[in-house]
């Protein structure tokens, strides 16, 4: 079934559907969520609307990552690393992807959380091993809502911009993806050069 297919069928149930959608794609991989999100832009007619539609998913988005937070803090490291090692393959998330994002938390963890909800696969499995590493669950939840917050609504409002157009989601929302990355990472820089500068003049 595809992404066209499977909108429709979740838009039957509403809000609650959107919701559904927004938190079932972290954890199954049918289609990009940036194509996801675009396609549930173009269903909404009006900008209350598109702020609803915005709420529920970033509160879908949020529980799934919560989802995944749970799963390692309960599982814990050996059990979570096994599991990874022989299911991963079929959700596209190898055991090397998993080191990499545990060890990714060897800096600010509350900003890897955040800058983590706006880069692929990251997206969807960096509450594995925040769970496992047992990160705050309020100040891991507060992150990943600052991180799904720019995403959900970048693809979002494209897509409700985008309704009538002959533009591809597809094409369109992976544009989008690497310009939003580019900006997240460009601003975290900025603020880390511009607070290292104070620090050295302050000394």
């Amino acid at each position: 079934m595809s992404p066209s297919e499977i909108v429709p069928t979740f838009l039957s149930f509403g809000l609650a559907g959107m919701f559904a959608i927004s938190f079932l794609e972290k954890f199954i991989p049918i289609a990009p969520s940036y194509v996801l999100f675009m396609l549930l832009g173009m269903t909404v007619e009006s900008p209350s609307a598109l702020l609803a539609l915005l709420i529920v998913t970033i509160a879908g988005s949020l529980i799934g990552s919560l989802g995944w937070y749970g799963l390692g803090r309960w599982l814990g490291e050996h059990r979570v690393e096994a599991a990874v090692a022989r299911y991963g393959k079929y959700v596209f998330f190898g055991l090397p992807t998993y080191h990499r994002l545990a060890a990714s938390y060897r800096g600010n963890r509350f900003v890897v959380t955040m800058l983590g909800q706006i880069v692929p696969v990251a997206r969807v499995y960096l509450g594995l091993p925040a769970g496992v590493l047992r990160l705050p669950p309020v100040s891991f939840a507060a992150a990943a809502a600052l991180g799904i917050l720019p995403w959900n609504l970048t693809f979002l409002t494209l897509g409700f911009v985008l309704q009538g157009s002959s533009q591809s989601p597809t094409t369109v929302g992976l544009w989008a993806c690497a310009a939003l990355i580019f900006a997240e990472f460009a601003l975290f820089f900025v603020v880390r050069s511009v607070r290292q500068h104070r620090a050295r003049s302050a000394v």
